[in-house]
């Protein structure tokens, strides 16, 4: 998190470079190789599935055989059948979280960063009660009083990040409205929401991508966990943070139920952090190239 808030904002004609020595970046095509992996794994995993994932197959906890490469679980389910199908909801529910959390954040952030007034001090108060919230706490809160419903977790997850985001991106915003073609802009009576468009928000895109990058990886383990949880995806379907509570009890007798789910989620999580390690180290040099 501490590369984010570190992240000045630059000139726009500095984010090619910048992208282009991300991607240059072992790092970053590591990452991008286990994002783009479990995303595809989310997308064609159901094609591919030989079974039924709600169907009984075989004997609970059966070892992995010819016919159920991954074993059966604690019900006699197709352990590789509910793997490939378990995916789509932790990768569409983390994606659709951290992109609401991080576009309303980015707004607010924006807003308060360019008022100069006590808007500013209102946003800011109203995030910080926000964030006194622990995140899994305060998804359990919503979940518990209205239910298990997934929009409701995509939605909370994203109002979880949405103060961190604003107070990062209200820092890069302030020190982006005291430059020269802000302030020409400002001169020359161009509207106020031209210039948080057009001058501002480009120039503040750098430190967002990184932190939507930490974001995504944070909804990765928070929509996990609340499936683990048992206040996410509910049984009979198929979701890997899901499977990893069902099956903790046997893991002595088909760990595969557990540890193949367990890394899928890692998998993803890693690759979406190295992506954001490649880019903010990538920004970092450029500004030690640049001072």
């Amino acid at each position: 998190m501490s590369a984010a808030p570190a992240l000045a904002a630059r000139p726009r004609t500095r984010r090619s470079p910048a992208m282009t020595r991300a991607l240059g970046s072992t790092r970053t095509r590591v990452g991008l190789g286990l994002t783009a992996f479990i995303v595809l794994l989310a997308l064609v995993g159901p094609l591919a599935a030989a079974y039924d994932p709600a169907a009984v197959v075989g004997l609970p906890y059966s070892p992995p055989s010819s016919q159920h490469l991954l074993g059966t679980d604690y019900l006699g389910h197709d352990v590789l059948s509910r793997v490939l199908w378990g995916g789509r909801s932790v990768v569409w529910m983390a994606f659709a979280g951290a992109t609401l959390g991080v576009g309303l954040g980015a707004a607010i952030g924006l807003l308060a960063g360019y008022s100069r007034s006590r808007l500013d001090d209102v946003l800011m108060r109203s995030m910080d009660v926000i964030l006194a919230f622990p995140q899994i706490v305060l998804v359990l809160l919503f979940v518990s009083i209205i239910g298990s419903k997934l929009w409701l977790i995509v939605l909370v997850v994203a109002l979880a990040w949405v103060p961190q985001v604003a107070r990062v991106i209200r820092g890069v915003t302030a020190e982006v409205a005291h430059r020269e073609y802000v302030e020409s802009a400002e001169a020359n009576a161009v509207p106020r929401r031209t210039i948080l468009l057009r001058e501002i928000l480009p120039n503040v895109t750098t430190p967002l991508m990184v932190d939507y990058g930490l974001r995504l990886t944070w909804s990765i383990a928070l929509v996990a966990g609340v499936s683990f949880l048992g206040f996410g995806i509910q049984p009979p379907n198929a979701d890997w943070g899901l499977m990893i509570n069902e099956n903790r009890q046997g893991l002595t007798l088909n760990p595969w139920a557990v540890i193949v789910p367990a890394l899928c989620i890692a998998n993803f999580a890693v690759g979406t952090n190295f992506v954001t390690e490649g880019v903010a180290r990538a920004v970092g040099s450029i500004d030690a190239d640049s001072g």
